[in-house]
């Protein structure tokens, strides 16, 4: 499995594991099954039950092609929309755990997410897929024609990766991190941050807590899992940990 080196604010290395051509080939067959799911129900539904069917027939041409496109559509956008909202990942990309991030190391945008989403479609276009296939099994990072357009890459969160730092949080060998853009931050970033969270979870200051949270997520890109500030920032002490540690 491919390595991908992405530095941190202190300029230390951390390799990070490319999700293989297999991982990112079941991702994409979890999500075909359910974009082909939600076409069974819009037809069996809209179709068949309530007689769009007829109502189609009844119309020209354009507006049948419109009113297709609009029940459709969800899928046509399904990955660009699910990995802008889920920082990445669609719901193939989160059973696998696998995940885009820039090549750089941050967090990608929409523009980014849109350029993979443009070229995917060029790509599963041409010679049924082929194109997309070839490029990430040449490429020494798994990476296809919309990634390197887009400067972006797949990456597996099964696997630990290192960074010389120190260890603030006990975590279990089975841990599984949550935020990897929490790399971001540097060590006195995380004295601070676990200093004042201590201080003020001690004390009962919720808007310190959730100034600190969304300080966190302005800085680094993070986008927040949970409701709850305070698991929030417990989580990000253990991911930082995790990718601090000594493997």
């Amino acid at each position: 499995m491919s390595e991908l080196t992405i530095s941190t604010t202190q300029n230390v290395a951390i390799n990070f594991k490319a999700a293989s051509v297999g991982e990112r080939m079941s991702a994409s067959m979890l999500d075909f099954f359910i974009k082909v799911a939600y076409c069974i129900v819009v037809i069996y539904f809209f179709f068949n039950l309530l007689g769009f069917s007829k109502l189609l027939e009844s119309v020209d041409m354009w507006s049948r092609m419109a009113v297709i496109i609009i029940f459709f559509f969800p899928v046509m956008i399904y990955s660009v929309t699910l990995e802008s909202i889920f920082e990445g990942q669609t719901i193939g990309k989160k059973l696998l755990k696998i995940k885009v991030v820039k090549i750089e190391g941050y967090q990608a945008s929409f523009g980014d997410y849109l350029i993979r989403w443009l070229f995917r479609i060029i790509e599963n276009n041409m010679l049924g897929g082929l194109i997309g296939l070839v490029a990430m099994i040449v490429n020494d990072k798994t990476r296809r024609m919309g990634d390197i357009a887009a400067g972006t890459a797949v990456i597996t969160l099964k696997n630990n990766v290192t960074i010389d730092s120190t260890i603030l949080e006990e975590i279990g060998d089975a841990y599984q991190p949550v935020y990897p853009l929490v790399i971001k931050l540097s060590d006195n970033d995380m004295r601070i941050i676990k200093e004042t969270f201590l201080i003020a979870e001690k004390n009962g200051d919720l808007e310190t807590i959730q100034k600190l949270s969304n300080k966190i997520q302005s800085v680094t890109g993070i986008k927040m899992q949970t409701t709850n500030q305070i698991a929030f920032i417990k989580t990000i002490l253990k991911d930082y940990n995790f990718y601090t540690q000594n493997m």
